[in-house]
């Protein structure tokens, strides 16, 4: 017997396409082109992003500080405490690198970064996410940043060994302004009611790559290690502007003609 094919049905005149009986049978589920082309987006622009490159590191590692977030979360340790322990920790690294111990320095800085992982954790699980607590830990978090780079400035200019000390101090400025100005934008685009996520490097690859470039090398080598990773970091985080920026203006102008 000859199979007969059964047309595509529609619901309504703006409604969607559905699927014939054997694919809906299968599984399959009629999928809006808007929602289509949304998901489509957010994967790509996910993709870019460094932190996707090593998702599954990133999740091993929640994974792996689950039991110490629950052992916080039973004890009462509020997410402000670890935020400001968290700004504490990031500071005496400033203090460490400004005096020439980059052993410590480091060692401190990737505390640091281990904290402000575990406020947002206590506070998510804990059911204690706050509009002041979101302000807190922004605020705390840009102070270290500056510190951090100050910190290390500072050493570079006062320093005997130091090969290139000219890039140095030059990165460790831009690194200030570019590190200002990823969190900035971010902020200012959600105050406007657009996603603002994007960039090949934020503020925890800055503080995983001068952490550990800071404990391996230290200043050996005449700082070379150091002048580098500053350079590649900087340079990263003002392409993160630049992915921001055109970011925010292609969704500016969907919004101005839609």
């Amino acid at each position: 017997m000859q199979s007969v094919r059964r047309p595509l049905q529609r619901t309504g005149p703006n409604s969607v396409r559905v699927c014939p009986t054997p694919l809906r049978r299968l599984g399959f589920r009629p999928i809006p082109p808007s929602q289509k082309a949304a998901e489509l987006f957010k994967y790509h622009e996910n993709r870019g992003r460094v932190t996707e490159l090593v998702s599954g590191a990133v999740n091993a590692y929640h994974k792996g500080t689950a039991p110490l977030v629950r052992v916080l979360l039973r004890t009462g340790v509020t997410p402000n405490t670890l935020t400001t322990v968290g700004a504490l920790l990031i500071g005496l690294s400033a203090i460490a690198y400004g005096y020439g111990h980059m052993h410590w320095g480091g060692g401190l800085l990737l505390a640091s970064g281990i904290i402000d992982t575990l406020d947002g954790s206590v506070a998510r699980l804990g059911h204690r996410t706050t509009k002041w607590g979101a302000f807190y830990d922004s605020t705390l978090d840009r102070m270290g940043d500056g510190a951090l780079f100050i910190g290390l400035a500072s050493w570079m200019i006062y320093a005997r060994d130091i090969q290139l000390r000219e890039l140095s101090i030059i990165a460790c400025m831009l690194g200030i302004l570019s590190s200002l100005l990823v969190s900035y934008m971010r902020a200012r685009a959600e105050s406007l009611g657009m996603d603002c996520t994007v960039g090949i490097a934020q503020r925890a690859e800055r503080i995983l790559g001068l952490g550990l470039t800071t404990i391996v090398f230290g200043s050996n080598w005449h700082a070379v290690p150091i002048t580098v990773v500053l350079t590649l970091l900087t340079a990263l985080s003002l392409i993160t502007v630049g992915q921001r920026f055109a970011h925010v203006r292609r969704q500016a102008n969907a919004a101005d003609i839609t």
